[in-house]
């Protein structure tokens, strides 16, 4: 938990280089009345009396920055006892005196995300972005040199990093539980929009995509996987989402190609991420392999390129085969080219196989096994 800083007056002119923060920095002179007060709040445990000493203190000094304090330290103190909505009604006032304190910004973002209230929490880390965008470009205060000035913005954001990774990680892990497709697409955005530098910033823009197709918004869909191209013209799962989607749709064929092939040139040389185990990474990047191999084989079907297509669909299959979906879809796809190249002998046995399979491609696939003479 963030501490007020109360100091002796002596200390006053070295405050901002030795407590760097963001916001206001309250100094309260050692041995006064207000510093009595505010031992025994600090010493009063999270509870009834301590609100009761804070109650006092306001009523006593809480005026100019000592209001400030004081509802800083109500924030504090109704965190710690878990009653949210009274830290958000205190962090509101806080904010109006001091609208660049991030500390109060953050404990609010803890409040809100603690209720599960979903608004809130985006509401308060669009203003603790806004800190943050404002701090880093003030500019040096009076009497400060550039150069240390700088040291300082570095030392804040440097120890501002513990609530800054926060605020970012609660949004997002908010994002992803909102089970409705558009809202959860409108939230992502919105984190990308307050947080265009995060590490989360990128998985963020391709979950905005995915939202969106799966609500089967496809126009947004495709804008939004263009976009996070643009960004990064190296993200593999919107190289392989719009590769996918154009094939399938037999549209935009040489794009889809050239995506899937980049996408095939990116995972050669793909690092396993801190947070994945060994097996998992393996898993991934055979999964991501099969389906890029998938949509060149789908590519080359529609170009009429069948013996190049029926490469393709062979080797994508063993990569997709923990994944029913998309196992089932390329033997299907497989089967159905085998057919049409008279491969009949062949045809059978792949479509026999993807009738097993538990995807949305049995059916046809059933329909393309009756059609040549087979059965299940």
């Amino acid at each position: 938990m963030n501490r007020i800083l109360v100091v002796g007056a002596a200390l006053l002119a070295l405050a901002s280089a030795a407590f760097a923060q963001i916001g206001k920095t309250v100094v309260v002179a050692a041995g006064t009345d207000e510093d009595k007060a505010l031992a025994d709040i600090y010493a009063a445990p999270d509870g009834p009396d301590k609100v009761a000493l804070l109650d006092k203190f306001m009523a006593d000094y809480g005026k100019g920055d000592l209001e400030l304090l004081g509802d800083q330290l109500y924030v504090q103190t109704y965190l710690a006892q878990k009653n949210y909505a009274k830290a958000l009604e205190y962090g509101e006032k806080a904010l109006a005196l001091d609208p660049d304190n991030l500390a109060t910004a953050a404990n609010m973002a803890r409040a809100a995300d603690e209720m599960g209230d979903v608004k809130q929490l985006y509401a308060v880390g669009e203003k603790v972005s806004a800190v943050i965008t404002h701090y880093r470009a003030a500019p040096a205060p009076a009497g400060t040199s550039a150069a240390d000035w700088a040291q300082t913005q570095q030392d804040a954001l440097a120890k501002a990093q513990g609530d800054l990774g926060y605020v970012e990680y609660a949004m997002v892990q908010a994002a992803y539980k909102t089970q409705d497709n558009a809202a959860r697409a409108a939230l992502f955005e919105r984190y990308v929009a307050a947080f265009p530098d995060s590490p989360y910033t990128a998985g963020a823009r391709d979950q905005t995509a995915i939202a969106y197709q799966q609500g089967q918004n496809t126009a947004k869909m495709l804008e939004t996987a263009q976009k996070t191209l643009d960004a990064d013209p190296n993200d593999v799962s919107m190289l392989l989402l719009l590769a996918d989607y154009w094939t399938d749709n037999g549209q935009q064929l040489d794009k889809a190609m050239a995506d899937a092939q980049k996408a095939l040139d990116v995972l050669q040389t793909a690092k396993k991420p801190d947070n994945v185990t060994d097996d998992q990474w393996s898993q991934q990047l055979s999964l991501e392999k099969g389906i890029a191999l998938s949509a060149l084989g789908e590519a080359n079907v529609v170009k009429g390129k069948n013996p190049a297509a029926v490469d393709a669909f062979k080797q994508a299959s063993p990569l997709l085969k923990p994944n029913d979906f998309y196992y089932g879809r390329n033997l299907y796809r497989l089967g159905f080219t085998l057919a049409k190249m008279q491969r009949i002998p062949e045809a059978r046995v792949v479509l026999a196989e993807a009738v097993k399979v538990n995807s949305p491609y049995k059916g046809r696939a059933q329909e393309t096994l009756t059609k040549i003479g087979g059965s299940h």
